[in-house]
């Protein structure tokens, strides 16, 4: 049989590429001069593909691109023999030998550690090039900022490990309420003076993601980890907004079916919806199988810019709308439901709201058997 290159389903990812380039030039044109960033592209850059948003942000100047764990790791070097990767969390000793083996930067968070990353060292004229993480607050990964000055000397003088940077992370920088970012920011610069009064060198100093880079300048310090941002995304609804920036990602498919209820007709698994007049409704071919959240009668989609309402409860290929009052709706119309269609705009956070969640988690759950279409437009 013949190869098949291109999918043929109803229902795909677009990715706008020209705003992703139109977003890192106005992040980066916002930056303050001699800033860095980290391009944080984890989780196949939160839905959207982690080698097409890797591309630009290179060509943007990102001094790392970031990931989680060591397959995606290894993904991006088989894309970017040369480009600087960095891994956040914790790694076994399995993975510390591939760190070695393809030039990935860690992170290496206690004494231990650190040793056993020493001892895989068999060269010294290819030292690993290392970060330490302080935990100031987020309780995950990192060592206690209060005794974190001792394991920093300690391994600063290791002569196997190149020791680049250190960091930290915020628990919530982007809400109105800052007292805790405050709080962290404090523990954060009691360490680097405490490295500072014992001559310990560094390049890099980083705590700030994208809500610290948007709302806490005073944290930018030597670099920036941006990762939801230049994919047109604002990490809430209250931070600072940098003006042209807008979403890349779009959710669509194609009507696969109208039908005409009559009074009394139930819709969908559970009937949960039940119809008092006569109705016309459209299936679409995507549901909680793709990523779209498990709903009952709650959200819309956008048909001809028209919001149509969702009703009875989606399954996990099709979600059903109510379409009487969009009159010019045919067979294989696009819906929308997440995106613009003329004047309306469904987004992320919107979708979010619908199973009480956080944009990040919308954006990773899209499945992969819906196909990313990459445009330049």
């Amino acid at each position: 049989m013949p190869e098949i290159k291109n999918s043929f389903r109803p229902a795909w990812i677009e990715i706008n590429l020209t705003q992703l380039r139109k977003n890192f030039e106005l992040i980066t044109r916002n930056m303050p001069a001699g800033l860095k960033f980290i391009s944080v592209i984890k989780d196949q850059a939160y839905g959207h593909g982690a080698i097409e948003v890797a591309k630009i942000a290179l060509e943007f100047g990102a001094t790392y691109l970031a990931v989680a764990t060591i397959d995606e790791a290894l993904e991006l070097r088989k894309n970017f023999s040369t480009a600087p990767i960095m891994i956040f969390g914790e790694r076994t000793e399995e993975e510390l030998r591939l760190v070695l083996d393809y030039d990935f930067t860690c992170c290496i968070n206690d004494i231990q550690k650190a040793n056993m990353l020493a001892n895989l060292v068999t060269d010294l004229n290819k030292r690993p090039t290392i970060h330490i993480k302080i935990n100031t607050g987020m309780n995950r990964y990192g060592m206690r900022f209060e005794n974190a000055i001792e394991v920093i000397e300690h391994i600063s003088k290791m002569k196997q490990l190149n020791l680049e940077g250190v960091m930290s992370h915020f628990a919530m920088s982007d809400e109105l309420d800052k007292s805790f970012a405050l709080t962290q920011l404090e523990r954060f610069q009691k360490v680097l003076d405490e490295m500072k009064h014992k001559n310990i060198k560094i390049t890099y100093r980083h705590i700030c993601n994208s809500g610290g880079f948007l709302d806490l300048p005073q944290t930018h310090f030597d670099m920036a980890r941006i990762g939801i941002l230049p994919l047109g995304i604002y990490p809430s609804k209250v931070c600072r907004r940098i003006s042209g920036l807008q979403p890349i990602m779009s959710v669509k498919c194609k009507i696969a079916a109208i039908c005409d209820l009559e009074i009394g007709d139930y819709v969908g698994y559970g009937m949960h919806y039940k119809a008092e007049s006569p109705r016309r409704i459209a299936v679409l071919p995507i549901g909680y199988g793709d990523g779209y959240p498990r709903v009952r009668n709650k959200g819309s989609v956008l048909i001809h810019g028209q919001r149509a309402p969702i009703i009875g409860g989606n399954a996990m290929d099709a979600t059903i709308v109510y379409i009487t009052d969009i009159l010019q709706t045919e067979l294989w119309d696009e819906a929308i439901l997440m995106g613009k269609q003329e004047n309306e705009e469904i987004d992320v956070h919107e979708i979010a709201q619908l199973q009480n969640s956080v944009s990040y988690d919308i954006l990773t759950g899209w499945s992969s058997r819906l196909p990313r279409v990459y445009k330049n437009k």
